[in-house]
């Protein structure tokens, strides 16, 4: 061998008839069985394939894999394994130049059908599936770092690659192994032996090399394994294969991964709910592990496929729900229901977690894309066809996606409220806050808590409780910024209105009545100043008082459960301010309470079998909490005391319940609070403008001193006055100036009747003289109240005509107002 060796390498160009020989007699001996000289030949082969490197080698190699492909062709299991090792050896050959006629097919082919070894003796079918997954190893050394072999990654070597691996990874008896998945496991003395662990290696190792464009041909094998072997339920050894191709992947190439299992579920939208929810599941790993890396423009589309899905499984829900009729149905039915649960459940976990493992500015545009998907009753839903499913089945989809929003939004901090909270994000989810579900009224004030709570102080609030001392709960909080304060102004009373309709619902428990107060408790945290102070007292008076008229009927429960808020809410607001008369005024009340009214506090109106009063006294006025006195202890520079003594009146429309079209006074959340002692006297208001009053008005002497004292009056009022006067004002005025200003131009530009002498008609010239007249009668008094001087006869009779009308217009509007 040495002097074989020796001559090889001083003459390479003998090499080629060297193999050639070699090859023949290798030949002649595997017929013949003679298995020694099989052995000593292929020794040769390999001895002079590792010590020969030159440019003429090329010829020798192929005869190399011919009498490779012939040991392989054997039904000897020594002569494959044989076989099997020279290939590895030259598998790991670094050639110079690349070869641009050699092909593997033969190879992938025969060491797959390796890995698939049937051999009756279990030791003898190891060895075999052993060596062909290391002959599928070094054919994907060899080939896939050589740019002339991409042709390994086309289907039709990677349908037989990929499913021979999987197989033996299937057939391993140890799928649980404690080993961190982004681990790769190197195969020992141990490993060698074990089909399982060499073919994961493998597989790990084709992955870690498959570059942008092989990375689809790499996994559509996988997920039709997974489907031919019916491995989706149990889906164990699915998810155990995504986590492999998950971390063995380049980071950039995931989204890759992501899109070939969303298209997968596409494809089997119609099985059972169990294969379903396995590619579900899969898909959560997968988009679990995909989160903390690039998952590129698939983000949209991720949660787009998953409701989509989890509309089908409502249709299949409710349709198997209705079509029930004799009793074996109805048993089926039931089971098919709790299937569909499984599906459910595992979308919104998916979305949840998805959506709760992206960067915050990605976070916010799926909060926004999921609340587009959530119907509202009273709107259009272009993505979820409500008609169909019904109240049972719009019901459950909001639940399901309210869910996953609250996952999503968990841990959600951002840093400003007027980017969390855009009004059309808000405004849809108010309006599912109106809707008569104590669920989902919980759901969306959970969804408020998350987005609101940028210091995690929930933990430290849960429960509806007296807090003896709120400073020992450690609450973190910052001086509210400019931007929170702006929110504050524009969307605080939509904020009011709604915490203070969802005192009144008659389903409230006491979970509802826990995230309510968390929910004030959080505001005056997070977005409170002096005047957010003032508005959230005004509105714990107000619930207070709804509370004792008692104008909505709610049950007894209900009337001492929104006491027992209020008295929560007003004892944690006077300690978080530190305002010792405030905090001493609620003290009072709260030990009045518990020597006289246990039921009006927290701890006692909640817990079970809680004796309740069959009436609530008005006039036990040490009860209660009063406005009074509330605003005699804040008379400190910063809070408008004056404001606390307005009541707090929420503008409420049907409206409200069934659409998020916001009315103008919604948009501009009004609140009209009248006061017998803030609005003029009611003859001023009901004084009526007619010819006769104009008429008489040129007669009054100082009338131009009169009208500037009037409209300094005005304005001083639309300086001073509170809005809510204001607009209740012009509210209750509007219907007035509409008919007195149809009225006057009924008057003005109508032309005037004719009169008749004698029978006959006055002719055109003195018609035209007693409108000119008229017109003239009515223009002289309100030129005086506006300041304008009179125009010019030349003047054209059209503009004078538009002039008057206008001036006329203005006059009697600013009268009115």
């Amino acid at each position: 061998m040495e002097k074989l060796t020796f001559y090889a390498v001083s003459a390479p160009e003998k090499l080629d008839r060297i193999g050639e020989y070699l090859a023949k007699r290798l030949s002649h001996d595997v017929v013949r069985h003679r298995y020694g000289y099989v052995v000593i030949a292929m020794e040769a082969l390999d001895q002079l394939l590792m010590a020969c490197h030159s440019q003429s080698i090329k010829p020798f190699v192929e005869s190399f894999l011919h009498m490779v492909a012939k040991l392989l062709e054997s039904r000897e299991p020594d002569l494959q394994v044989l076989g099997t090792n020279s290939f590895v050896k030259f598998a790991n050959i670094e050639e110079d130049t690349p070869s641009y006629h050699r092909r593997y097919d033969f190879f992938v082919s025969q060491f797959s059908a390796m890995c698939h070894s049937t051999h009756e003796d279990p030791e003898t079918r190891t060895r075999i599936r052993v060596a062909g997954i290391r002959g599928l190893q070094g054919v994907v050394r060899k080939t896939v770092n050589d740019e002339l072999q991409a042709i390994i990654w086309e289907p039709q070597h990677m349908d037989k690659l990929v499913p021979s691996m999987l197989f033996n990874m299937q057939d391993s008896e140890d799928l649980d192994r404690a080993v961190h998945p982004s681990t790769p496991l190197v195969a020992g003395q141990d490993g060698e032996e074990n089909p399982s662990t060499l073919a994961e290696t493998c597989f790990r190792e084709l992955l870690g090399r498959a570059a942008y464009g092989n990375m689809n041909n790499a996994v559509r094998p996988v997920l039709v394994h997974l489907d031919h072997h019916h491995l989706w339920e149990p889906n164990e050894f699915a998810v155990s294969c995504f986590r492999i191709i998950m971390y063995s992947i380049q980071a950039q190439h995931s989204h890759h991964v992501i899109q070939q299992v969303l298209n997968h579920l596409d494809t089997h939208n119609k099985d059972t709910p169990r294969v379903r929810a396995g590619i579900v599941q899969v898909l959560l790993e997968t988009v679990a592990i995909a989160a903390k890396g690039s998952v590129g423009p698939t983000v949209l589309e991720v949660f787009n496929t998953l409701l989509k899905h989890l509309r089908i499984s409502v249709d299949l829900e409710l349709g198997d729900g209705s079509r029930r009729n004799s009793a074996a149905s109805v048993s089926s039915g039931r089971s098919r229901e709790s299937e569909e649960r499984v599906v459910q459940n595992a979308i919104i976990q998916t979305i949840g977690f998805f959506g709760g493992n992206l960067p915050d500015y990605q976070r916010a545009e799926v909060m926004m894309f999921i609340m587009g998907k959530v119907p509202v009753y009273g709107t259009p839903c272009h993505t979820l066809d409500t008609v169909k499913i019904g109240h049972q089945g719009t019901k459950r989809i909001q639940t399901m996606l309210l869910s996953s929003l609250i996952m999503v939004t968990s841990g959600f901090k951002s840093k400003s409220m007027v980017a969390a909270l855009p009004p059309s994000f808000l405004d849809p989810l108010f309006s599912i806050s109106l809707m008569e579900d104590a669920e989902l009224r919980q759901l969306v004030l959970e969804i408020l808590h998350n987005i609101i709570d940028r210091h995690d102080n929930r933990a430290k609030l849960r429960g509806i409780r007296i807090i003896p001392n709120v400073a020992a709960l450690k609450i973190k909080r910052e001086k509210i910024s400019k931007q929170d304060v702006a929110f504050m102004k524009k969307h605080g009373q939509q904020l009011y209105r709604h915490i203070y309709l969802g005192c009144k619902e008659e389903d409230n428990v006491h979970k509802n009545f826990e995230l309510l107060f968390t929910t004030l408790a959080i505001l005056t945290i997070e977005l409170a100043n002096e005047d957010v102070i003032v508005d959230l007292i005004r509105l714990a008076v107000a619930l207070q008082e709804m509370t004792l008229a008692n104008e909505e009927n709610l049950p007894m429960f209900n009337r001492c459960g929104v006491m027992a808020l209020v008295a929560a809410y007003l004892n944690f607001l006077s300690q978080m301010i530190a305002n010792p008369p405030f905090c001493q005024h609620v003290s009072k009340v709260i030990e009045l309470r518990t020597l006289m009214a246990p039921y009006l506090l927290p701890e006692h109106v909640f817990r079970d079998k809680c004796p309740l009063p069959e009436t609530l006294e008005k006039d036990e006025q040490p009860l209660y909490f009063q406005s009074a006195d509330m605003a005699e202890c804040l008379a400190v520079p910063g809070y408008n005391v004056e404001k606390l003594s307005l009541p707090y009146v929420p503008q409420v429309t049907d409206e409200d319940r069934l659409t998020r079209r916001k009315s103008f006074v919604d948009t501009m959340s009004l609140q009209v609070d009248i006061l017998s002692n803030s609005l003029p006297d009611k003859s001023q208001l009901a004084e009526e403008i007619t010819f006769e009053t104009l008429k008489k008005a040129i007669d009054t002497t100082g009338l131009e001193e009169q009208e500037r004292e009037r409209r300094r009056q005005v304005m001083e009022k639309f300086q001073k006055a509170p809005f809510e006067e204001l607009a209740a004002h012009c509210e209750s005025k509007a219907n007035m100036l509409h008919d007195r200003l149809a009225q006057i131009f009924e008057l003005t530009i109508r032309p005037p009747p004719q009169p008749v002498r004698s029978g006959v008609a006055v002719r055109g010239s003195h018609a035209a003289s007693v409108g000119a007249r008229l017109r003239d009668e009515v223009s002289r008094p309100l030129r005086l109240l506006t300041g304008a001087k009179p125009r010019k006869r030349r003047q054209a009779s059209g503009r004078r005509h538009h002039q008057h009308k206008f001036t006329l217009l203005l006059a009697v509007a600013l009268g009115f107002s």
